[in-house]
């Protein structure tokens, strides 16, 4: 089976896909906007990569939610249940951790299936 990098780079690549399964690289929003914000900004990125992928929101398998802080949690669901693709809704779990700089507050690990 093959392995395709979309947007490699020194440390990462964005997303990997690896047969019929798309790995997308954590998605974060610009520093300095609330949580509701970077979490549009990281979900905006989740459909673009998707779709460089081959594939789309309706077609996630599982997403792991980072949150810096669980006191985001409602505002973080505010915007993920505007986005998520209803009737598609994926496996997914939430937790607060420590992100790679301060300024971020959320962060979005998905796993999808490539499309028919």
């Amino acid at each position: 089976m093959t392995i395709k990098r979309i947007e490699v780079g020194k440390r990462m690549s964005a997303a990997v896909v690896h047969g019929d399964t798309v790995y997308l690289a954590g998605q974060v929003g610009q520093p300095g906007f609330s949580v509701k914000e970077q979490a549009a900004q990281a979900l905006a990125e989740v459909d673009r990569l998707l779709a460089a992928a081959g594939t789309d929101k309706t077609r996630i398998l599982q997403a792991i939610v980072w949150l810096a802080d669980m006191a985001d949690f409602a505002a973080m669901n505010e915007v993920w249940e505007a986005w998520v693709a209803p009737g598609c809704t994926p496996a997914r779990a939430s937790g607060e951790a420590k992100l790679a700089t301060p300024e971020y507050k959320v962060e979005f690990i998905i796993t999808a299936a490539l499309s028919d």
